[in-house]
């Protein structure tokens, strides 16, 4: 496994060594001791979630605030996704910033996404399946998401217009945050 900081180093890309043969493939999708020592700290993963998307369905930008926050372990296992991470630390020398990555069923790479961050994504392919680890359990009132489409956030989801729901469509702007993040 390589994990790769991204341009915003507390997001890392986590790259598996695939092995194919005539038979199929296999790879070793998660490891903890590995993963521990490449974020430099312990991380305890204590509820996966799974999701199926039609094409440009478009989830985020989500996040929880404290003591509820999440780091997230996301990865796709059908289909494809552009996944995004905005950095909402106030203190981080990259707020207001965000990564993106090409995720696919095909690729098998990995985001670790810390507390900390707002994350969204859109679905490339029809039924997109996709799945996280999460560092903390959902927890409704501590809910929060910003807009995905935000201008002074700048990112190029490759649509003008996605599918989204309710709760995305009207979620507030960056300008008007207020960070709970240090």
């Amino acid at each position: 496994m390589q994990f790769i900081p991204t341009e915003i180093p507390a997001v890392i890309e986590i790259i598996p060594r695939v092995f194919s043969d005539d038979r199929g493939g296999f790879f070793e999708s998660f490891q903890q001791e590995k993963f521990n020592l490449a974020i430099g700290k312990n991380v305890h993963f204590v509820q996966d979630n799974e999701s199926v998307s039609k094409k440009h369905v478009v989830r985020g930008l989500h996040f929880q605030i404290p003591p509820f926050a999440q780091g997230k372990l996301v990865r796709v296992i059908q289909g494809a996704v552009l996944d995004v991470a905005v950095d909402i630390r106030k203190n981080s020398p990259h707020y207001g910033q965000h990564v993106n990555r090409l995720l696919s069923a095909e690729n098998k790479h990995q985001l670790w996404i810390p507390e900390g961050f707002a994350h969204g994504f859109i679905a490339l392919e029809e039924n997109t399946i996709f799945q996280y680890k999460c560092t903390n359990y959902y927890h409704t009132a501590s809910e929060q998401s910003l807009r995905w489409d935000d201008p002074d956030l700048g990112i190029d989801w490759g649509i003008t217009a996605g599918l989204l729901s309710s709760k995305d469509a009207t979620a507030p702007l960056f300008h008007s945050f207020e960070t709970p993040f240090i």
